[in-house]
């Protein structure tokens, strides 16, 4: 081979050509290397042609490529990671936690399709790896973006640490026309080899460990410095797309074919299974090698295989219908009881809690372990000095599932369970028909004020960094904070910041950053809004419901009070919410019927710019904004799928017939609804004027 011209000696437009195929060479030999395991030139040869990339770039420093090599060392710290609106939400899987409810889940699925038993339905299982989902985002073959899940709806854009990361590509591989748009989502993880020598060089270094590979992969992907995250050897298994133009149709299994052709790794253990023996089978494999894996992961995720399916399953709150992720079980281990204690929630409930005698269990050290309720101790009699068996439930919440009565020690004393709330002293009251018992001292309590504030401030509500469970009790007894609206008085309160900078733990710098993250979030969409709330009953999938429904803040309010105030109306038409059931309304009224409540509310509108909930893909359509009410059989597809296909046109779609009702759509057998409908005026259709209004004609 003909020596290279030296760097010095070449032309612009060399050089430019140089660094093309610089970029070409070394990325197909880091897929030989990191992807397929079988690399083609030694270390000394890549490391060569790495340098030859890195002094061109030197020399001329404007013709950088966006897929050179030089991004895998990283780039200078960035000030702020800027936010990121996915266009396609990156929702989240609901879990089953036994082989019935992955059946379960196959029954739900084929009753939606409408789909007999001996019908075949594909799916494809994969193994859930415990890190941290990101998205790339591919225009023309070139990465140009690269962020964090966030909430689901907007992550972090984190482009520059993305892309030191070797299993991802800089430029789609073997395409000479790639697809304009194509995002990629995966996830990434810390292999567990390097989490223990970043451990052991940090143990050196004096500085605090992480707690398992998962902390250590989002940390690092987190770094503002990309060449700390390039230091840290993260990888990344693709499984996913969002965004894509032209579309993606097929299989799910081809699509995994067509990804690795890019050039992303996908995890070698997935497979095609073509019925729930082979399933369950592929999850008891998987469970029995799991801890033999380089690599952490959680469970098995299962998934419709044909993409024209997951379509018309859709989505139900922030999960898929077509997919679902089937967890390990819970790994087991002894310890004893050393004390038990009582938490008190947002919602006043009293929540038993386990001191335990540190133990570790699936690899982490477990020391608490919560009690669940009165009855679950009564029921295992559960005492101070008792020898138990600690589990992680999904490998997440630790909790005492048995007590070694053989081994119990002698004077030991039933638990009694008190009677009034441990923090405020008020009665603690257990209604009748409920497991909890609860404190009836409300905003009163500073227990209740304390997990209000953690829940609203959390990553499913305002998600406001640096303000977490040990953040909110500190502004609270130094009287920065009372209710949800002073934490934005804060930020705007240069007294107040003053003050924060003076507690313990708390510098300039970290004051600055709190009061970035909390301007960050002075928008808010109405669903998360609504759940930051702590409306008891009222969740992510019931907010969304009441938001999609809703639609602006102005309206739900002035609904909900009206309600409250004993509207029959709006009662009414809150009762009609499809999805919304009785004991979510009493809540919603209970919560509203408090004139303190309300003031809380209207004090933290005024705080903060609350978004309407944007109405899906089917704003144009004429069924955006109309309310719709199905009854009857359908005959071309299943009622569950009928609702799904009105909501992601943009209608809400209520459970009975009212005034404020504009379609009824009758199937066979339709029974009253239809009659009332007729007496109130509302338009009838049939199930074929349904179709073509929907436009499935």
């Amino acid at each position: 081979m003909a020596e290279p011209v030296p760097v010095e000696r070449l032309t612009r437009a060399e050089a430019a050509l140089e660094l093309a195929r610089l970029a070409a060479e070394i990325a197909r030999h880091d897929r030989l290397y990191y992807r397929d395991a079988a690399p083609e030139i030694s270390d000394a040869e890549y490391d060569r042609l790495r340098r030859r990339n890195q002094a061109i770039e030197e020399r001329f420093a404007d013709l950088v490529r966006p897929d050179s090599p030089s991004h895998r060392v990283g780039a200078p710290p960035v000030p702020d990671f800027g936010k990121v609106t996915h266009r396609v939400p990156m929702l989240s899987l609901d879990n089953a936690m036994d082989g019935a409810e992955v059946v379960e889940f196959l029954r739900r699925v084929r009753r939606f399709l409408n789909l007999a038993e001996n019908e075949p339905l594909a799916l494809v299982a994969e193994p859930k790896i415990d890190g941290l989902s990101s998205s790339l985002r591919y225009e023309d073959g070139l990465l140009v973006r690269g962020a964090t899940r966030g909430d689901g709806t907007v992550g972090e854009d984190v482009t520059a640490n993305l892309r030191t990361i070797r299993d991802i590509p800089q430029r789609l591989a073997g395409d000479d026309s790639p697809p304009a748009v194509f995002e990629v989502r995966g996830e990434v993880y810390m292999e567990r080899a390097d989490f223990m020598a970043l451990n052991q060089a940090r143990a050196a270094a004096g500085e605090a460990l992480f707690a398992n590979p998962r902390n250590s992969a989002a940390g690092s992907l987190r770094q503002l410095d990309s060449t700390i995250t390039a230091r840290r050897r993260l990888r990344f298994f693709a499984y996913g797309w969002g965004e894509a133009l032209p579309p993606v149709g097929g299989s799910y299994s081809g699509f995994l074919e067509r990804l690795r052709a890019y050039g992303f790794r996908v995890n070698p253990l997935v497979e095609r299974l073509e019925d729930e023996a082979a399933l369950l089978d592929y999850h008891r494999r998987l469970a029995a090698q799991r801890f033999e894996l380089p690599y952490d992961i959680d469970g098995v995720v299962i998934k419709v295989d044909r993409i024209d399916y997951q379509r018309r399953l859709g989505f139900v709150g922030r999960a898929p219908r077509w997919a679902i992720a089937y967890k390990f079980a819970a790994e087991q281990a002894e310890t004893r009881v050393l004390g038990i204690s009582i938490q008190v929630g947002r919602t006043g409930a009293l929540t038993p809690v386990a001191a335990l005698e540190p133990v570790t269990v699936g690899g982490v050290v477990v020391a608490r372990a919560t009690l669940h309720n009165q009855d679950y101790i009564e029921t295992k009699d559960i005492r101070v000095g008792d020898t138990v068996v600690v589990q992680r439930a999904g490998d997440v919440i630790p909790q005492v599932v048995e007590v070694r009565l053989e081994r119990r020690p002698e004077g030991t004393r039933p638990y009694e369970f008190p009677e009034h709330c441990p923090v405020c002293g008020s009665l603690a009251v257990r209604p009748e028909g409920e497991a909890v018992r609860r404190c009836t001292g409300g905003l009163i309590c500073p227990a209740q004020i304390t997990e209000r504030l953690r829940h609203f401030v959390g990553r499913d509500a305002f998600d406001i960094e640096g303000l977490g469970r040990k953040q909110v009790p500190q502004l609270l007894e130094a009287g920065l904070i009372r209710q949800p609206a002073d934490i934005f008085r804060l930020a705007s309160d240069p007294e107040r910041l003053a003050r924060l900078q003076e507690l313990p733990g708390w510098g300039a710098r970290k004051t600055e950053n709190l009061k970035r993250a909390i301007e960050a979030r002075r928008r808010i969409p109405l669903d998360r809004l609504i759940n930051a709330l702590g409306i008891r009953f009222v969740g992510e999938t019931n907010a969304r419901l009441l938001a999609r429904h809703y639609h602006s803040f102005e309206a739900w309010r002035s609904a909900m009070q009206a309600a409250a105030a004993g509207d029959a109306e709006a009662r009414a038409e809150l009762d009609n919410i499809d999805g919304v059931g009785p004991k979510v309304t009493e809540a919603i009224l209970e919560f509203f019927a408090e004139a303190h409540n309300r003031t809380v509310l209207d004090d933290l509108a005024a705080q903060v710019e609350i978004l309407d909930l944007a109405v899906p893909s089917g704003s144009a359509s004429p069924l955006a904004g109309k309310t719709v009410v199905f009854t009857g059989t359908l005959e071309t597809m299943t009622r569950a799928e009928a609702k799904a296909r009105a909501e992601a046109l943009g209608a809400k779609v209520a459970g009975s017939v009212s005034r404020a009702t504009d379609y009824i759509i009758v199937g066979a057998d339709a029974g009253s609804k239809a009659k009332k409908a007729t007496e109130l005026g509302v338009e009838i259709l049939d199930e074929r004027e349904w179709c073509e209004l929907a436009g499935n004609a």
